[in-house]
């Protein structure tokens, strides 16, 4: 079993099965989450910074490479409808994606 722990949202730890699903599926199970596209990889609006863990994910869509190529992503940054968990991951979400109906910290 992987944990992935929101480190901004008062530390959120959200326990998922190790079957290689996508960050923005385990996060809709317990929390919400900025996803305008709908999770297709069409825009930005999904993503996370990761803290920790950037090896439990799996490698970079075309997508994400494209979005990195125009500066839209950073290096420690994934897109959550692309980036499927194999482990545990520490992710912070960036502030121009908060919801302002959350508290988050920092």
């Amino acid at each position: 079993m992987s944990t992935v722990v929101i480190a901004n949202l008062q530390s959120k730890s959200i326990h998922c099965d190790d079957k290689r699903e996508s960050l923005l599926d385990i996060l809709l199970t317990e929390t919400d989450w900025m996803h305008a596209c709908g999770g297709k990889g069409r825009c930005t609006s999904c993503k996370a910074k990761i803290l920790e863990g950037m090896d439990n994910l799996m490698p970079r869509t075309k997508v994400e490479e494209q979005y990195l190529e125009l500066n839209k992503l950073r290096g420690d940054e994934r897109l959550t409808c692309q980036a499927c968990v194999t482990g545990d991951v520490t992710i912070k979400v960036p502030k121009e994606t908060q919801l302002p109906h959350l508290i988050y910290s920092e």
